[in-house]
């Protein structure tokens, strides 16, 4: 096994077009690539071919990376690889998931339609739990799971019947190399939190609850939810910066 700075100088020749470089460095890495495929295991394909698409996804993040970007390489191209097996399965096929998920999610956006009916807005957390009588945090999975994917390889938008994509907006100044890398990294940071630490994040900052709506939707107390948001936000920090 290369040490980290070892990986980085062949990471290096592989850019320079050293073909014995770029293929030590994929070996070294495929690892990255198996451990994005086990996070499709339900999804009705064979793991070997999940690995072939994953593997250019591999590819492609060492075609692309910038070392100006300062992250580790790993940060770098499990989105990459993310990307590149979601275009997959969307373009085959429809997405599968595990049955008791997907019956999940069919309840929650069923009792979406209806309390947005009945409410004229969007229902609360709390409300889909009460009607379909699920936990909030089971709500807070399901709603996390129908929630579609952005890969940088995605299209961003349209510029004169040109797609623009997520991984092109790298290329638009240093302010958004720093932004959209930062997005990279705190998404792999999120994976590696356990199951309550991930659930607070997302509902403080991606759900943009408050300290005690997150409390609510729990059954802990706020002072709770404080203590641990600052944890959580000192363990990634950690991450980010190792």
């Amino acid at each position: 096994m290369k040490s980290s700075a070892g990986q980085l100088q062949l990471l290096k020749k592989a850019k320079e077009g050293d073909e014995e470089a770029k293929n030590e460095f994929v070996a070294l890495n495929l690892g990255l690539v198996w451990s994005v495929v086990k996070k499709f295991s339900n999804r009705g394909y064979e793991p070997e071919e999940l690995f072939q698409i994953g593997s250019v996804g591999l590819l492609k993040a060492i075609d692309k990376f910038d070392f100006t970007y300062n992250v580790k390489f790993s940060t770098y191209a499990i989105p990459m690889i993310i990307g590149e097996i979601k275009r997959f399965i969307r373009d085959n096929s429809p997405v599968k998931m595990a049955r008791s998920l997907r019956d999940l999610t069919i309840k929650i956006q069923s009792a979406k339609e209806k309390l947005l009916y009945e409410l004229n807005r969007e229902p609360t957390i709390i409300e889909l739990s009460e009607e379909i009588e699920v936990p909030p945090e089971e709500i807070v999975m399901g709603l996390e799971a129908i929630q579609p994917i952005v890969s940088l390889n995605d299209v961003a938008y349209q510029e004169d019947g040109a797609p623009i994509y997520y991984i092109d907006k790298l290329d638009d100044g240093e302010q958004l190399h720093s932004q959209w890398i930062e997005k990279i990294a705190v998404k792999e940071a999120l994976s590696r939190l356990d199951k309550l630490e991930r659930q607070i994040i997302i509902l403080r900052y991606f759900k943009e609850k408050s300290q005690t709506e997150v409390a609510k939707v729990l059954g802990i107390t706020q002072v709770q939810v404080s203590r641990l948001e600052k944890k959580i936000l000192t363990k990634i920090k950690n991450m980010l910066t190792q």
